[in-house]
């Protein structure tokens, strides 16, 4: 029988680990146990271990009112914990995640409770939703319970996940969990996931499988980078030729409105954002092919060359063109945040254009080319709060000294982020970091290292400006990726940075983390992810799981 002290709330639990007034076996490394990614804020394990008839497992649910998001979540957990698969390793050598011994007279775990305090339907996720959750899974009631408290649906969503990766196989039906107690929420509100469908087309199966696999890391936003030069993807109801004339083909590598409605629908139940991106006013290229007047044309001389450069801020067509078509966007995607880009433009056009020219010269900034750019901001961020939305853009808005409003957040991706960091929080901007996390660079071997190690709040800043630190994303760009080989890029690289994005800021060691990343990656080749492996296999097997050869 445990001491009562095993069965208090787990943050009192905390403060009394190294106490020697318990009598509880207490698993001081419960990392090596759990295999858990991303780790817990608090955690204590023990080595109580009770088992589970999957067969005759119950999901008890206390809300106000019926959840359709907790009973679809609670229908997904339920195979995604009792799966008969290939994560217990069986290695002849001992190893950090060999499966545990279990005693032959353990006690049955028969259910699991999961109350949300909060209001769950019609709920969206948003920039600043509560995912605490609290997880307690002792061995002082009979018969033998879990629980699952959580203020909101998303908190529950992150624990039913945590809860499924305590699980360990035993044998056909039955199952085994340590008693366990979490406190645990996210250290930053803002977990990305950057995808590009332009450069590449990604089918909807390859989006949802992305999907999944950031909810079984926690991440909760997906940063849809969904036109650029080279494709326009999106179907527009008000300018049909922007897909039809724009994208590689307007029949099969397009996204409906009901395509898109159905990707943010399988990402809010999983509580993950769909944050769209339309670049402007660079990378327009694909626009022009359908909507040739937005555009500037490029001059040689006194006369066009027939290329086409970024968009034309002169014209009255090209603002209401946007205002329509942002406004079309904005009821499509109900997240509160729109990016809308200002990275890379090229002025080359804009110099050489005589239109350009005569109205900068109007305006009274001639040659200043910055502030033809703040002109075009300017009046696309009118349009935007006019819709009751708000915006993200890149950092060159913001290097280019283009005045734009305080409550921008800036998208940091260049390098010597830590300067722009600082730089940016100490004018009081939101940012988000996106540089030391730009998975399409490829090299060899533990490349992921860097990923865990970089920190959105190194750059030695205030308390304040670290709390305008939204967070990051890992940018996954389309040049040399399709639907053949996104997810085995993506994934599970991206897993160092949703640990990253979660977990305390102490835990930075990535030697000690590939221990937890191994086992965790053959749990989910089991749940069916094509994920690449994490690490060159030791003597002893380690970086090895059966499922490898099912891929």
């Amino acid at each position: 029988m445990l001491d009562i002290k095993c069965i208090i709330l787990p943050f009192i639990v905390l403060a009394i680990i190294n106490s020697n007034e318990t009598n509880c076996e207490i698993l001081r490394d419960a990392k090596d146990l759990a295999h858990l990614v991303p780790y817990p804020q608090q955690i204590v394990s023990y080595a109580t271990q009770l088992t589970i008839d999957s067969n005759n497992f119950k999901f008890v649910t206390k809300t106000k009112q019926k959840c359709d998001l907790l009973d679809d979540a609670i229908k997904r957990y339920r195979k995604l914990a009792f799966i008969n698969g290939c994560y217990n390793l069986h290695n002849e050598n001992k190893s950090p995640f060999e499966s545990i011994e279990l005693n032959p007279n353990e006690d049955y775990l028969t259910n699991i409770t999961i109350e949300v305090k909060g209001d769950c339907v019609d709920q969206w996720p948003h920039l600043h939703m509560d995912e605490m959750y609290t997880l307690r899974i002792d061995t002082q009631d009979f018969p033998k319970q879990a629980f699952l408290f959580a203020n909101t649906i998303w908190g529950a969503l992150r624990g039913l996940e945590t809860f499924s990766q305590l699980i360990q196989h035993k044998s056909d039906n039955t199952f085994a969990i340590n008693s366990t107690f979490i406190v645990d929420f996210p250290r930053f509100t803002y977990r990305g996931v950057l995808i590009d469908t332009s450069r590449h087309f990604l089918p909807i199966h390859v989006i949802h499988e992305n999907l999944e696999a950031m909810s079984y890391y926690k991440m909760n936003v997906l940063h849809w980078h969904i036109v650029d030069d080279q494709s326009f993807p999106y179907v527009s109801q008000e300018f049909p030729e922007l897909s039809s004339k724009g994208s590689y083909n307007p029949k099969t590598h397009v996204y409906s409105a009901e395509d898109i409605k159905n990707v943010i629908e399988f990402a809010r139940y999983r509580g993950i954002r769909v944050i769209v991106e339309f670049d402007t006013p660079s990378h327009c290229l694909s626009w022009g092919k359908g909507y040739p007047h937005l555009l500037t044309q490029c001059y040689s001389g006194d006369k066009p060359n027939g290329q086409l450069g970024a968009m034309n801020p002169s014209r009255n067509t090209t603002f209401e063109f946007l205002n329509s078509l942002f406004k079309e966007i904005a009821n499509r995607f109900p997240d509160q945040y729109i990016h809308i880009g200002g990275d890379e433009v090229n002025t080359t056009c804009w110099k050489s254009n005589p239109e350009i020219q005569l109205f900068m010269k109007d305006l009274g900034i001639s040659g200043e080319y910055d502030k033809l750019e703040e002109y075009f901001f300017k009046r696309l961020i009118k349009n935007i709060s006019g819709l009751n939305k708000s915006w993200i853009v890149w950092q060159e808005v913001f290097d280019r000294n283009i005045s734009i409003p305080n409550n921008t957040i800036v998208n940091v991706w260049k390098q010597n982020f830590n300067t722009e960091l600082y730089e940016l929080t100490k004018l009081d901007y939101e940012v988000i970091l996106s540089s030391c996390w730009y998975l399409n660079k490829i090299s060899y071997g533990y490349d992921w290292f860097q990923y865990y190690t970089c920190d959105p709040q190194g750059f030695n800043g205030t308390d304040h400006q670290n709390s305008l630190v939204l967070g990051g994303q890992a940018s996954m760009w389309g040049e040399w990726v399709d639907a053949s080989n996104f997810m085995t890029r993506t994934w599970p690289r991206a897993m160092s940075v949703a640990e990253r994005l979660w977990s305390p800021k102490s835990l930075s060691n990535a030697t000690e983390a590939q221990y937890r990343f191994v086992p965790n990656r053959c749990r989910m080749l089991e749940r069916g992810l094509r994920l690449q492996p994490v690490v060159e296999p030791k003597e002893y097997k380690f970086g090895f799981c059966r499922c490898d050869s099912d891929v």
